[in-house]
């Protein structure tokens, strides 16, 4: 019996000290200096794999104390795939809570304002992290395959800067641009002011995208859009240049010439009533906002400054003393 108890009190000494020297490792630093690494874990993996993966990525953790540290806390099988930001200040301990809490390392794209859809696809399209599965398809098949209907595509992304992780595929990113654009044409449309001259929210997207096109300072883009919406209201031609330039498609080289303007396509807002038939941008919040809630004004012109801030005019004869002023010999054109 005295051997027995022996045993026994030496079996809880060394246990003991095994659960005080997993303690100490599971609670030091992994490294004492260095950059952090980035280390990618691939689904399905074991933590026996997990714990490999680590060390020769270079963590420095020790692959049979990290597992056993896991199979410990019964958190050997929740730790996620994925790629992870591994910081040199990190623990045992506190690596295995990354892992848990999936906190893996997420990639920022950034869509400006104002980009058109174009633009937005070729960026998607280019960007090393995103998966491709949509670049062959036309725009209409794209639209298709995130359940948008087979409409046309301008202006029905909402620009932003999205975070993924890497390998989310480009579906996922249009989908997700598309819904929060129809989420936020939403909420604008319904806090729409009374008796404006825009009959659907799609209108309302149109005009918007013109806004954001001719605004250069953001100051100015609730009267920009308070101009536009006394023209439609009298009935007077838009007469804006973004819609006759992108209307032009590739021919237009970045000069606006007067041959251009006098040329008929479906966006010359110069010869033709009313909005251009779909949006020729992507549009942010602020111009939804100055669109469906314009401030009241007389304005009926704009004219650029040349600083980005525009000079805006009831009368055509205090546009044209404007335009004289600021932009005799210049190169820019005036705007409505």
């Amino acid at each position: 019996m005295k051997v027995i108890a022996r045993l026994l009190v030496l079996l809880l000494v060394v246990t003991a000290g095994l659960g005080w020297g997993l303690h100490r490792w599971a609670n030091a630093r992994l490294a004492p200096s260095g950059a952090p690494l980035e280390v990618t874990i691939a689904p399905g993996s074991s933590i026996r794999s997990i714990a490999l993966q680590l060390e020769a990525a270079g963590v420095g953790s020790n692959p049979w104390l990290f597992s056993a540290l896991a199979r410990l806390e019964r958190r050997a099988t929740r730790l996620r795939a994925g790629t992870y930001a591994i910081a040199p200040t990190l623990t045992p301990e506190t690596l295995l809570d990354k892992l848990e809490a999936g906190d893996v390392v997420r990639i920022a794209l950034v869509i400006p304002e104002g980009w058109t859809f174009a633009q937005m696809r070729s960026v998607i399209a280019q960007h090393p992290f995103v998966r491709q599965t949509v670049v062959a398809l036309t725009d209409a098949q794209l639209m298709n395959a995130i359940g948008a209907g087979s409409g046309q595509p301008e202006g029905q992304f909402f620009p932003d800067t999205y975070l993924f992780t890497r390998g989310t595929s480009d579906l996922d990113l249009y989908r997700r641009a598309y819904q929060a654009m129809q989420k936020r044409l939403g909420d604008a449309w319904a806090s729409r002011a009374a008796d404006l001259p825009l009959a659907t929210p799609y209108e309302a997207l149109t005009l918007a995208s013109v806004v954001e096109k001719e605004t250069g300072r953001a100051a100015d883009r609730p009267r920009v859009a308070a101009v536009f919406i006394n023209r439609l209201r009298r009935g007077m031609l838009l007469q804006t240049d973004p819609t006759v330039i992108y209307g032009m498609g590739i021919r237009f080289d970045g000069n606006l010439r007067k041959a251009d303007l006098s040329a008929d396509t479906p966006y010359n807002t110069y010869l033709r009533p009313g909005l251009p038939p779909t949006p020729i941008a992507l549009v942010g919040a602020a111009a939804l906002a100055a669109v469906v809630n314009p401030p009241h004004t007389d304005a009926l012109y704009f004219v650029a400054r040349g600083d980005g801030s525009s000079e805006f005019s009831d009368k055509l004869i205090d546009h044209n003393r404007a335009v004289d002023r600021f932009q005799r010999g210049g190169a820019t054109r005036a705007r409505p």
